[in-house]
């Protein structure tokens, strides 16, 4: 590990000249949320975010020429999301850790519903002896883990290691004999306090008799465990100066004695606190800092990369000043650029068997709600009575995915409307901490098409068209406009503009739904699902 002995003065020159070429284009700052660019340019540089949506609480790990990451999902199905990368800047979902959220618990199921900003927290992915482990806590139910030799799945049903409330952020490390660490923070009483447990190598297990105390303090978590040379590192963030920012610690014994706290990044209180996420060493042997922005946005919290700078044997995240500290980036050269290949939109014509994996449900579904192959090449959704009237967040088996903070954003959706019934609505939602939709609702006098913001309803009679379009469309503003068609050519704007928001730890979500508040019955079939941005 020659590059964490150099000296000093060397190492701040290298990283001088390093900064100073990395960008073909000078660093820029900006306003949090207004940015022309994100992600891999053509040239073979990356803009900050490289993913302006919400991808909470991430981790990362390397496996050979694979970068593979993970995200919270809270109450989504399935949860806990897995990413494939070539480059740490392009990023593809390839599928969710787990599959069965009700494996947690009943409340995660459509019956219940009741895990707003609870469910899958923070957690951690790694791989040992030829397999994929992911570990994560909920705040309610403990720590669970699970594993898959394919990091697309299958994954193995989940075990629960420490069935306790009051527990997140987990790791995992195993040390040069095979013997496996696992850490997790207690925050049940507010003091926040971080031990090391004995854990079974195949992480089926920890011994709670084992638990360690590393540290205590309020406000620290995002705990991961990492082993660069002969030293473990114990890097996470703390609150000070208004904001997030990383600290580490380290120690030559896994279970021996850890340093002072070392602080590695400023409060970086402009870009909305980069602070949660994983330390990951490329194949051209420089490190990144994989992590989300911990202050949630209508987007959610998004995630860039950071360059990691090795200076004194301590990992210093971002561009090192004059104070020794890390600071947030705007722009990098892309870690071994491969093909520029940066996905723009997402179009899902429901043709396959199994739904794409962008694809989350609200809480387990009722599968005998929803269908691909009753009508081949459609969604079919089937209308349930809500769990409480006049709240769209109370609908069971809504469909949605994230959405994206960029310039230009559209979604179309295509929906058959005769299978309709009598009292039925369906339509197009987003919602977070507030939510709006523009929909159809079928009534003796025809359909009508409507706005519902918060249940202030507009409603037009429109007929009794079969086929309808709608369209939702935002900037950087996220301030959405909808809009409906009957020809799929002539779109006209209803409702009034709505404003993106942020609610129980998640940014806004759109959303495909039905519902029939009368009786459980009818239906609606979505052709496709075509989402435009940049």
């Amino acid at each position: 590990m020659d590059k964490i002995n150099l000296n000093k003065p060397v190492l701040i020159l290298l990283l001088i000249l390093y900064n100073n070429c990395l960008a073909q284009n000078p660093v820029q700052y900006h306003s949090w949320g207004i940015w022309d660019e994100w992600g891999s340019q053509p040239d073979g540089t990356y803009y900050n975010p490289v993913l302006p949506a919400d991808f909470s609480d991430t981790d990362c790990i390397r496996v050979g020429d694979e970068y593979y990451a993970i995200s919270s999902t809270f109450q989504y199905s399935p949860g806990m999301v897995i990413l494939n990368s070539q480059n740490l800047v392009d990023w593809t979902i390839i599928g969710h850790a787990v599959h069965d959220i009700r494996q947690i618990g009943t409340e995660m199921n459509w019956d219940k519903m009741d895990r707003y900003g609870r469910g899958i927290w923070a957690g951690s992915i790694r791989h040992h002896n030829g397999r994929f482990y992911v570990l994560f806590g909920t705040p309610d139910e403990g720590f669970f883990t699970t594993w898959a030799e394919d990091p697309a799945g299958p994954w193995t049903p989940l075990i629960n290691i420490l069935p306790e409330s009051g527990w997140d952020d987990c790791s995992a490390i195993w040390d040069d004999e095979g013997n496996g660490y696992f850490i997790g923070t207690l925050f049940r009483d507010r003091l926040y306090k971080t031990y090391i447990f004995d854990m079974a190598p195949d992480c089926s297990s920890i011994d709670r008799n084992s638990a360690k105390l590393v540290f205590e303090g309020n406000g620290r978590e995002a705990s991961k465990l990492i082993k660069v040379g002969e030293w473990y590192y114990l890097i996470y963030s703390r609150t000070g100066s208004g904001a997030r920012y990383v600290v580490a610690k380290r120690s030559k014994e896994i279970n021996g004695v850890w340093s002072e706290e070392k602080q590695v990044m400023a409060p970086n209180v402009d870009s909305n606190q980069p602070n949660q996420g994983g330390v990951v060493e490329g194949p051209d042997g420089k490190w990144y800092f994989l992590t989300h922005h911990g202050k949630g946005d209508w987007e959610g919290r998004s995630v860039s990369l950071l360059p990691v700078n090795w200076i004194d044997g301590w990992p210093i995240i971002g561009e090192v000043r004059e104070d020794g500290l890390g600071y947030m980036i705007w722009r990098g050269k892309i870690p071994l650029r491969n093909s520029f290949d940066k996905e723009e939109k997402i179009f899902d014509d429901f043709n396959d068997k199994i739904l794409d994996p962008n694809w989350e449900w609200n809480y387990y579904p009722n599968n005998d709600m929803w269908s691909l192959s009753e009508k081949p090449g459609w969604l079919r959704l089937r209308a349930m009575k809500p769990l409480q009237k006049n709240n769209l967040k109370k609908v069971p088996n809504i469909i949605t995915q994230r959405v994206y903070r960029t310039k230009i954003n559209e979604v179309t959706v295509k929906i058959d409307l005769s299978g309709m019934a009598d009292g039925q609505t369906a339509g197009l939602c987003h919602y977070a901490a507030t939510y709006a939709y523009i929909g159809v609702c079928n009534t003796d006098n025809g359909i009508s098409v409507i706005y519902n913001e918060n249940e202030e309803v507009i409603s037009k009679n429109i007929g009794r068209p079969k086929t309808l379009w709608l369209q939702s469309a935002w900037g950087l503003d996220g301030l959405c406009r909808f809009s409906y068609s009957t020809d799929g050519k002539n779109y006209s704007e209803f409702g009034k503009p709505y404003q993106f928001s942020w609610g129980n730890y998640r940014g806004t979500r759109i959303g495909l739904f039905t519902f029939n508040e009368n009786q459980q019955d009818g239906y609606v079939d979505i052709d496709y699902f075509k989402y435009r941005k940049k």
